[in-house]
């Protein structure tokens, strides 16, 4: 067999050269042209989309922009406010060069910055006598100049309505050192022990001008107001005194000293200080490397890693709720505009391409919110940085400053907001049918059952991550619990829209509507029904917990006296008030008929400081101490030993108040019924003594211990058992009340401490204040008042909590009823042509907020409520076998919380009936 090779056909002259074939562009670089392409085609759509729908722009640059300034006003404020290193130093010296305090006698160790110190030796001295100026500069050297500042003096002076307690500052202003410190407002510096300088806060205080005197309110001293300074770091009501006018009595720790020295703070003089027990302030090289860290990342601790997690979570609580406000915009933006999406397809737009039209809606809008925000909360913190100083922070800013991390920070999730928010609308958007699009006609929602199966596993699985974190005490695993069921409900209340449509049949006309436009557009009324439970859940878990609080601290709480009895001892008193002095000044200030001396015991003058309190009988004391590290085993005897179940307060006899009485004061010490009171003073006239725990007594006798307090050692007294008296369910703290006779079976004195008053009803602050001017002129005293439980009422709290719900949930309802309004606009129009009456619009508004706002308030209610269940439950479960037995969190409905909520629906139908127009619109249609 024969093989033939063809061969090639002889070229053509007219034919022309193969061309050399261009390189292969690669895959990735053209998929990444095509991408880059893609999305700045669906930006410009983007922007011009936002030119031609304003309102609906302006709505949700308004949503954006707002949480984001309020955020960066608080950003820029608290960085301002929180000073650097340097700042501090500056604010602290002046014009100084350091500033000294004598801590203690023994060697110490200091940081750069003079704030914290460590002592060297294992036993610290403190000072033992007040050092003096000449001292201070004996240590600094010839050249040096000190002077000596004190603070925190408290002073009252007398104003005129009534008694003003003030801060006094001891320092010679006239001494350029000091000079540095402050700001002179008007005047001149004190120059006499007579002269004080005084704040604007006091200045308004006091009501006084320059030159005028102001008293001490027990009116021993008077002083001439000759100049109006500033303190930097206190902006309330300050008094600097001049040196003189203060005695130097007892050692003060506070005092200072501003030094000047003729060359420079060097490592060498702050170690010479520092083994003197000298701290000192100076000033270190200035821009280091921490200082520029700080003014870019900001005021915060990275050590911190807590509460900056529970900011991040409680940040995504509010991004969530920012979503699901401005989702249902971005939906009725894409139905509006589903026409020219399908012309996008049939040009050959992809889902991913349609998908990224809508998302650029989203970039676009974040972008421009987040900008705006950003500027105008800047701009108001710089702005308003008199007031935020004035009133807020009580002290002036260290500087300009914005926190350029923060602001990023909040910009990206700005941004990120706008993107979360159109993700939904542009997956649905993706999906339509292109020819419905291009005729006009709504595609029908599909309710896929793994979103249903998804959103429930979700719900599941952060309820049980919350129990979780409630068990763990986690307030971080709580919140991601949290956000977790909110999400998996967000994914099931589109089902329960449909649901809802189907069962509308029955209803009338106007509620039939809105529940099929609510079911057709779930895009937009199941991110607004959200919106509203996200909030009210939110509201009712946290007032559920609170209530439950503080129904735990009610319960817990034990009281000092009766409800509005009032203790008054006297401190140092130039004289004392007879009896019935001091009834007078009660009955006339507070209208209080019954008095009572109090005595307190003491040792004798030989035997030094002592210790008296009753002792529990053998047979009452657990065998177990409250900080033993007991097994499991061991807490479960504990719990179940009768001597155990006690509040873990008084578990070994607590603190006893004791004193000397005859029966007087009894009943105003502890509320005691006639029949009790009469049998206790009689034990107290036959020479015995009365306790207010029953634990106390055996077989009618109390042993009483007397033990003598050494620094350092405690060495056991006299112990003798008397014939006693128990009282029980008393008021107040647990008591020994001895009589005189057996108090000097015990070798005690005893001396006047006080009085005990029975006011009818607690008296309020004005009350307490002329009846301490009253007691003026005799001295000091200090006045304890027992109001009772009442004074923990949290309502207030749990009702800020409701309102702030209810704003959600009206301006949630609110929104989306002005929406759907816009959208069915055809709709009224087709029903205008019908012959529907002008009421049915605004009869069809009220039915779309009331069930976007009492859906939401019904999920919400029931998640809120469930949310706080499982919480308190985890709670208790973790401290079910825990010995001392801790007081259960009991589970308490947050009613008043639970009624703003239940009108807000009410409220919010309201408000769509009165802002909407009844007349319905009349279009002319060309065809």
């Amino acid at each position: 067999m024969t093989v033939r090779r063809t061969r090639p056909a002889p070229a053509r002259l007219d034919t022309p050269a193969a061309r050399p074939a261009a390189p292969p562009v690669r895959a990735g670089r053209r998929r990444l042209a095509e991408l880059t392409g893609s999305w700045r085609a669906a930006l410009r759509i983007a922007r011009r989309e936002s030119r031609r729908a304003r309102r609906r722009t302006a709505l949700v640059l308004a949503m954006i922009a707002l949480p984001v300034a309020v955020l960066a006003f608080l950003a820029a404020s608290y960085d301002m406010s929180v000073l650097t290193g340097q700042e501090r130093v500056d604010r602290r010296l002046g014009v100084a060069d350091a500033e000294l305090r004598w801590i203690a006698d023994t060697p110490l160790e200091q940081d750069e910055w003079g704030d914290s110190w460590t002592a060297r030796v294992e036993t610290q001295r403190p000072t033992t006598a007040r050092a003096t100026t000449a001292q201070v500069s004996a240590l600094l050297g010839p050249g040096s100049r000190v002077t000596e500042m004190r603070s925190g003096i408290p002073l009252t002076l007398r104003g005129p309505h009534r008694d003003e307690d003030m801060q006094g500052r001891v320092l010679d202003l006239g001494d350029p050192l000091a000079r540095g410190l402050v700001r002179f407002r008007a005047g001149r510096a004190p120059e006499q022990p007579g002269e004080v300088a005084v704040s604007p806060a006091a200045l308004r205080r006091l009501s006084l001008r320059l030159g005028r005197a102001v008293a001490l309110a027990d009116g021993s001293r008077a002083y001439t107001v000759v100049g109006v300074v500033e303190f930097p770091d206190d902006l309330g009501a300050v008094v600097a005194l001049h040196p003189g006018a203060v005695p130097r009595t007892s050692p003060e720790p506070e005092s200072s000293w501003l030094v000047d020295v003729p060359g420079t703070i060097d490592a060498a003089l702050v170690s010479r200080l520092n083994d003197r027990g000298v701290l000192v302030a100076a000033r270190p090289p200035t821009g280091s490397a921490a200082e520029r860290k700080r003014i870019w990342l900001g005021p915060v601790d990275p050590g911190e890693t807590t509460g900056l997690g529970t900011g991040v979570l409680i940040a995504g609580l509010g991004l969530l709720e920012v979503v699901l406000l401005v989702g249902p915009a971005f939906a009725v933006g894409v139905r509006r505009r589903r026409r020219d999406l399908a012309l996008v397809a049939v040009a050959g737009g992809d889902a991913a391409q349609l998908r990224r039209v809508v998302l650029a809606d989203g970039v676009v809008l974040g972008v421009l919110g987040a900008a705006t925000g950003l500027l105008v909360g800047v701009g108001a913190a710089f702005a308003g940085r008199p007031l935020m100083e004035q009133y807020v922070f009580d002290a002036r800013f260290g500087g300009y400053r914005c926190w350029p991390i923060a602001l990023l920070l909040l910009g990206a999730v700005a941004v990120l907001a706008g993107v979360l928010a159109a993700l939904a609308p542009a997956w649905t958007a993706a999906r339509q049918d292109v020819s419905a699009g291009l005729a006009g006609r709504r595609t029908p929602p599909v309710s896929r059952i793994r979103w249903l199966a998804f959103g429930l596993s979700l719900v599941a699985g952060g309820v049980g991550l919350a129990a979780f974190g409630a068990s763990r005490t986690s307030t971080v695993v709580i919140l991601t619990g949290l956000i977790l069921g909110e999400l998996g409900l967000v994914c099931c209340t589109p089902t329960l829209i449909g649901a809802l449509a189907r069962l509308g049949r029955a209803l009338p006309l106007a509620p039939r509507i809105a529940l099929r436009d609510a079911s057709r557009n779930r895009a937009a009324a199941a991110p607004a029904i959200c919106a509203v439970m996200a909030a009210v859940a939110s509201s009712v878990a946290l007032g559920g917990f609170l209530a439950s609080s503080d129904a735990r601290s009610s319960h817990a709480y034990r009281p000092m006296l009766p409800t509005g009895h009032v203790l008054v001892y006297a401190g140092e008193s130039v004289r004392q008030p007879s009896l019935t002095q001091l009834a007078a000044m009660a009955r006339d200030q507070w209208g209080a008929d019954r008095i009572a001396p109090i005595n307190t015991v003491s040792c004798a003058p030989e035997a030094g400081y002592c210790d008296v309190a009753p002792v529990l009988p053998p047979a009452q004391v657990c065998p177990w101490q409250p900080g033993d590290k007991l097994s499991a085993a061991h807490r479960r005897q504990a719990r179940a030993d009768r001597r155990c179940r006690i509040d873990p307060m008084n578990y070994d006899g607590g603190y006893v108040r004791t004193g000397v009485d005859d029966g007087t004061a009894l009943p105003l010490l502890t509320g005691a019924d006639p029949a009790t009171t009469a049998a206790a003073t009689a034990v107290l006239r036959a020479g015995g003594v009365v306790v207010t725990d029953p634990r106390y007594l055996h077989d009618g006798l109390v042993t009483v211990r007397v033990n003598q307090v050494d620094p350092g050692r405690d060495r056991p007294g006299a112990t003798a058992d008397l014939p006693g008296y128990a009282l029980h369910g008393v008021a107040g703290q647990s008591q020994l009340l001895l009589s005189a006779s057996a108090a000097r079976h015990l070798g005690l004195t005893w001396s006047p401490a006080g009085w005990v008053i029975g006011a009818p009803t607690p008296p309020d602050r004005q009350q307490r204040e002329r009846f301490a001017s009253a007691l003026r002129p005799f001295g000091t005293f200090s006045l304890s008042v027992e109001y009772g439980r009442d004074q923990q009422d949290i309502s207030p709290l749990l009702l800020l909590l409701a309102a702030a719900a209810g704003v959600i949930t009206m301006g949630a309802a609110g929104i989306a009823t002005a929406l759907a309004a816009a959208e069915g606009r055809a709709e009224l129009t087709t029903l205008a042509a019908v012959g529907a009456a002008p009421a049915l619009r605004r009869m069809l508004a009220i039915c779309q907020a009331g069930l976007i706002a009492g859906l939401g308030s019904v999920l919400g209610i029931v998640a809120g409520l469930g949310t706080a269940a499982i919480v308190l439950f985890s709670v208790n479960r973790q401290y079910a076998n825990d010995w001392p037995v801790p007081d259960r969190y009991p589970y308490v409905v947050p009613w008043p919380a639970l009624g703003v909520l239940v009108l807000v629906p009410i409220v919010a139908m309201l408000g769509a009936g009165l802002f909407t127009r009844a007349r319905l619109p009349i279009e002319r249609r060309l065809d």
